[in-house]
């Protein structure tokens, strides 16, 4: 980790980096933080030779930003609600000298003339998102506002996350999502009929253990049938990383053919 730096706000944050120190990621020193979920997300999106890339709650910018990099044609937007966490997405675009062909969008996903304005509904060949994982009401909130917001969906839940990001999307542009693996039946409800040639990949901690996670990914207004693939295990018997998993996190590996 590398020397403490300041964002806009002067608030105390820390630089890391990803995928062998190609992508420099400025983020709290505590609360809220970037970790595997981003690294899986990123590693779920197709290629794109030109077009526009928009990342959903993006928070400090990973997923939207690694997409940028290995994107080189294409176009990258950071939705994001929380102004510490834009704040510090506008700095890591700067910091990884995508300022081109990246930029922050400070917005609530909700607020449909917001995303009007900005240009973004029906505009996007890739949508990713990673939604905070947990619903108002069902659990205890953290007190850190920052990781609250990141955490917590408000009312509606995940079915109103993704029907607003599908409205950013064009018709036969990619969605890819990730989320905990018990959601998944509340997942596939609010995509049916938004979303086809629906792809599962689960994520297992351990071999033998239960998916904690899944990566969905499919296509607007594609008619093939939903595939369940078979899963990614993350560690082996040890602490570290399976080669798979490794070769993720240290080069931007792929989880799908394309």
């Amino acid at each position: 980790m590398a020397a403490n730096c300041q964002t806009p706000e002067d608030a105390q944050t820390a630089a890391d980096r990803l995928f062998d120190g190609r992508l420099i990621l400025h983020q709290p020193a505590n609360g809220h933080r970037i970790g595997t979920d981003a690294v899986l997300l990123a590693a779920a999106a197709p290629r794109l030779a030109q077009g526009l890339i928009v990342d959903v709650g993006a928070g400090a910018g990973a997923v939207g930003l690694a997409l940028a990099q290995v994107n080189p044609g294409a176009l990258a937007v950071l939705l994001e609600k929380n102004h510490r966490a834009a704040a510090f997405a506008r700095q890591n675009i700067v910091a990884n000298g995508l300022a081109t062909r990246t930029r922050v969008v400070e917005a609530d996903l909700f607020d449909v003339f917001s995303r009007k304005a900005q240009g973004l509904v029906g505009a996007a060949d890739i949508v990713v998102t990673n939604p905070p994982f947990l619903n108002a009401g069902e659990s205890r909130a953290s007190p850190d506002s920052d990781r609250a917001m990141a955490h917590v969906l408000d009312e509606g839940g995940i079915g109103k996350w993704l029907r607003a990001s599908l409205a950013l999307l064009r018709p036969g542009g990619v969605f890819a999502l990730i989320h905990r693996a018990d959601a998944l039946d509340a997942v596939l409800t609010a995509l049916s009929g938004r979303l086809g040639g629906v792809e599962i990949l689960p994520i297992f901690p351990k071999q033998g253990e239960k998916a904690v996670r899944l990566i969905l990914r499919g296509r607007k207004g594609a008619k093939t049938p939903l595939a369940l693939l078979p899963g990614l295990v993350l560690h082996g018997e040890g602490r570290g990383f399976t080669p798979q998993a490794e070769e993720l996190h240290r080069r931007g590996g792929r989880l799908f053919g394309d």
